[in-house]
């Protein structure tokens, strides 16, 4: 893979490129990852789906970061601001995906890093995100310092349409600057 940058979109660039986004999407859900769709899901499917996280992008309310090789998107991450006014320091993670031609590269790890820091520069200091138990992101978020909270059983359907449980995880963030376990 040539060199790999992590940057986020703003939401023209993202509407420019809805086409390499919904690729990614596609591919991961036809890869199996339980990530809110089911198997058969079309790439209409897919680029209806991003097109509609693009007010949020455009509000701020929501950041898009993507792994771009210079010549396509091949990852995406996304940051979602809590929008309680209870909750300014608190943001989720989303739609975490890596082409599958590019996974086991080091790549989720970049990305998560630099969601990590996105929140901390936007002063959310309590980031949650729930996966697939057992999935590889399960097992990344581990190895990050993401702390478990606890397990639903049952709690989704993979694309397959087999039940399966979900993790719920949380990571209360460092100063920015400090040390993270994530970087990149």
């Amino acid at each position: 893979m040539t060199a790999l940058t992590i940057r986020a979109l703003d939401a023209i660039e993202a509407e420019a490129r809805l086409g390499e986004l919904a690729d990614i999407l596609v591919d991961a859900v036809a890869h199996g990852a339980s990530v809110n769709f089911m198997a058969g899901f079309s790439w209409g499917e897919a680029d209806a789906y991003w097109r509609g996280q693009l007010p949020g992008i455009a509000d701020g309310s929501k950041r898009l970061l993507v792994g771009d090789d210079g010549r396509r998107l091949v990852a995406t991450v996304m940051l979602i601001h809590a929008q309680q006014p209870n909750a300014p320091h608190r943001a989720e993670i989303g739609k975490m995906l890596v082409f599958s031609s590019a996974r086991r590269q080091g790549l989720g790890r970049r990305l998560l890093a630099a969601a990590e820091d996105a929140a901390r520069a936007a002063g959310r200091t309590l980031l949650m995100l729930d996966t697939e138990t057992g999935s590889a992101g399960d097992r990344l978020y581990r190895s990050c310092g993401w702390i478990e909270v606890g397990r639903v059983p049952d709690h989704a359907f993979r694309p397959d349409g087999r039940l399966a449980e979900t993790t719920l995880f949380r990571k209360v963030l460092a100063p920015h600057g400090a040390w993270s376990r994530c970087a990149g």
